[in-house]
């Protein structure tokens, strides 16, 4: 078992040396690549690694590429990240690399103490924190993305209402959308602050922009409300119903969006207090129940 184990040991140090080994030492280009470089367009230059766990994961991106990941969904939130998709594929390779040594060098350990761990269960523990590093980086990004979407709503429904009582005040579109991105502060108004900033530079359209940005974050109420605001025009009483209506229907989802997820951390909430009362009920139970068994 000890020499299976260090097999195992073995094989994960020199997987993980190989691997840093391409990265510190990369391959010679191939001769007819290098002949045939000069008549081809310049390709972008490649981002170097921030970090070692980059840079332990960046020789698996290709490879990973090819199998078709990230799926539509990741990298619909790495747009919305402004992340590169390469830059998430390494860091999943290298927390599976990290893993897959780390579980041999911590059996390895054990052995050295006398302690024996069963092969299947070290291949089994491995293969689980394998997976489970792959997955963390997709699972973080999924979380933030969402956190992402959720504060360009707020700040969609709270610009909304402050555009459409300027405009009833008298002050015109572009003057009124530019005072009303000026409050608030987070990802959600940098967000909506950019865009305008962008519609005013190129001399776009507002909803245009607004709609490029529902694309970009995955935010349908910004598309949907370019398309009505187109639909309604750009002036006069309206726009102002059209922007105070989308504004209500916006607050409207957000308020039962915060209630559901209320009711269900309630929900959650209620699980641990039951179990603290089954582990209750056995401490008290089991020294009688005990005694009664061994009087049998």
């Amino acid at each position: 078992m000890t020499t299976l184990i260090l097999a195992v040991t073995g094989c994960g140090i020199g997987l993980g040396l190989a691997l840093v080994i391409a990265v510190l030492v990369p391959a010679r280009p191939q001769l007819a690549d290098a002949l045939a470089a000069p008549h081809h367009a310049p390709a972008p230059a490649p981002s170097r690694p921030s970090n070692l766990l980059q840079a332990a994961g960046t020789p698996a991106v290709a490879a990973l590429a090819a199998l078709g990941l990230p799926r539509a969904a990741t990298r619909a939130d790495l747009t919305a990240l402004d992340r590169h998709v390469e830059t998430h594929l390494a860091q999943q390779a290298g927390l599976a690399l990290i893993a897959v040594t780390a579980g041999p060098l911590y059996a390895l350990g054990l052995a050295l103490i006398g302690v024996k761990i069963p092969l299947l269960v070290l291949a089994a523990g491995t293969f689980a924190l394998a997976a489970a590093g792959f997955l963390l980086p997709t699972r973080l990004v999924h979380n933030e993305a969402l956190r992402l979407r959720e504060q360009v709503r707020f700040a969609t429904s709270a610009l909304l209402d402050l555009v459409s009582v300027m405009l009833a005040a008298g002050a015109g579109q572009e003057e009124a959308f530019t005072l009303a991105s000026q409050t608030g502060t987070g990802p959600g108004p940098d967000q909506l602050r950019s865009a305008l900033g962008a519609a005013r530079t190129t001399r776009t359209p507002i909803w245009d922009e607004l709609a490029a940005l529902g694309r970009k974050t995955g935010v349908p109420e910004l598309t949907e409300l370019a398309a009505t605001s187109l639909l309604a025009g750009t002036e006069g009483a309206t726009i102002r119903t059209t922007l105070a209506t989308k504004a209500a229907s916006l607050r409207s989802r957000l308020l039962s969006a915060a209630e559901a997820k209320a009711a269900s951390a309630t929900e959650r909430m209620g699980m641990p207090t039951v179990l603290l009362m089954v582990g209750f009920l056995i401490f008290t139970c089991y020294p009688a129940l005990a005694q009664v068994l061994k009087s049998l």
